[in-house]
């Protein structure tokens, strides 16, 4: 093991890396891993005191500042240096259109990063041609997350405004990501809680074997026990042969949003419940099986070092529920919600030995999964606390897809900051699945939810005749 690199001790990869590392190397666009995003406020900005907060904020995250390297077996390690000193850029967009604006930003998020020993993600401060200033951000999912990216992004903004203006305090510290890191691979190293989530992903593995539900109802899965020979065949190929992706976004407004919102209020569950169920049941209804996998990530930040040692956290396991006709909305929106609670318990067991488990009990073929889709609702907005003592400030956020996805479809989920509506962003492999099968997904998803949490006590079978 190379106890050091430049000076600095090194670090084995986590779990959540190793994921990420996992499918990157049967990707040929290495970009897969790329995480590009935008995010711009209504105020002429201070650019070289908005360049100053930008140096500050890299000294106070160190998974900004982590760099990678391997040894002759190729085996990645990690490593946190002192201080980015490299030059922040600034690009002017104010002459062009939004429309060429936004195409620039997605072919530099279309460009992979060097993995050895460099800086693992850029940013570049912007004036849009809407007036809006503010920065492009780019990351490697390696080091950061979606919840990472939006505390940091925050951090900046937040150094900004308590440097600019009066009587806005500066931000708390951030956490130390090497102490979590530590934490992880203590974990990792045989620990009793590792011992005991393994028990129970190997126990839930035993059960019985899932079932693919595909978003174009059986068509696959009858395809492929025709080609196999065998007639009870549960496990298909998913995706395409070619990973070029495409991202298409649908709005929900924001008073049925608020809708939703104040269902999941009343009966004390979240909204990635209550899209878990929607999705589920939508896929019961296509496929008329009452056994249904999706895909969700977990981001693992519960306690408030999690929250803002950067990083990236997220672990993602197949959620599988067994909900007959018979039961009510309600009843099965909270069976979801215990089964969550409980997955979450065990959320830090490695993702990769769970799907390697199972697909040695099931002996499915290689690259052979139960699960069409993956989920992902994202609560966090900058709209916490903080910023609102800015007055009405206007901000907006952009996501910028890379082109490239090793799924056959990802949704997601995260709120606007204008109105707080959602927005449903589908990541989808443009082979595997059509604009218009997501259009028609859509549109049943939103008629599920709302008929469900109109009337919790219909019994799910009434609802899928109903829609």
């Amino acid at each position: 093991m190379m106890r050091k690199r430049k000076g600095y001790p090194v670090y084995p990869l986590t779990a959540a890396q190793k994921f990420h590392l996992y499918y990157q190397n049967f990707c040929p666009k290495k970009e897969v891993l790329n995480i590009g995003t935008s995010l711009t406020i209504g105020v002429d900005l201070d650019f070289p005191l908005l360049k100053e907060c930008i140096y500050r904020a890299y000294e106070r995250c160190e998974s900004m500042r982590l760099r990678f390297t391997h040894d002759k077996e190729g085996v990645y390690y990690q490593y946190v240096v002192d201080r980015e000193e490299r030059e922040i850029e600034f690009v002017d967009f104010s002459q062009g259109t939004m429309e060429e604006a936004e195409q620039t930003m997605c072919r530099w998020t279309a460009v992979p990063f060097k993995r050895d020993d460099a800086p693992m993600n850029r940013i570049v401060m912007i004036r849009m041609p809407d007036g809006f200033c503010g920065i492009y951000f780019l990351a490697d999912h390696m080091t950061m997350d979606a919840q990472s990216l939006i505390c940091f992004m925050k951090d900046i903004i937040e150094l900004y405004c308590s440097t600019k203006y009066e009587g806005v305090d500066a931000p708390k510290e951030m956490a130390s990501y090497i102490e979590q890191l530590e934490k992880d691979l203590a974990y990792e190293a045989g620990s009793k809680a590792k011992q005991r989530d393994e028990a129970f992903f190997k126990k839930l593995i035993q059960e019985s074997e899932p079932i693919f539900n595909g978003i174009y109802g059986t068509r696959l899965l009858d395809e492929t026990r025709k080609k196999s020979g065998n007639p009870k065949q549960r496990s298909v190929i998913n995706v395409s042969d070619s990973v070029d992706s495409e991202l298409d976004i649908f709005h929900l407004e924001e008073e049925p949003t608020r809708r939703l919102m104040d269902f999941c209020e009343r009966y004390h569950v979240s909204l990635a419940v209550l899209l878990l169920m929607g999705l589920r049941t939508y896929f019961q209804k296509e496929n008329g099986n009452e056994d249904v996998s999706i895909n969700t990530a977990i981001a693992r930040r519960a306690t408030l070092k999690e929250k803002k040692s950067g990083g990236t956290r997220i672990h993602s396991f197949p959620f599988r529920t067994i909900i007959s006709e018979e039961k009510t909305f309600l009843e099965g929106i909270y069976q979801i919600r215990d089964q969550q609670n409980e997955l979450f318990r065990h959320a830090n067991y490695d993702p990769v030995s769970y799907f390697a488990e199972r697909a040695k009990q099931y002996a499915h073929g290689e690259g052979q999964t139960y699960e069409p889709m993956a989920l992902t609702y994202q609560p966090l907005t900058l709209k916490e606390k903080g910023l609102e003592k800015l007055g009405d400030i206007q901000y907006k956020t952009k996501w910028y897809p890379n082109g490239a996805t090793t799924q056959a479809m990802y949704l997601t989920v995260m709120h606007r900051p204008e109105d707080n509506g959602l927005d449903f962003n589908f990541e989808h492999q443009v082979k595997a699945v059509s604009r218009e099968k997501l259009e028609y997904l859509y549109y049943y998803l939103c008629k599920i939810m709302f008929k469900g949490t109109e009337n919790p006590n219909l019994p799910v079978g009434d609802i899928i005749k109903l829609v």
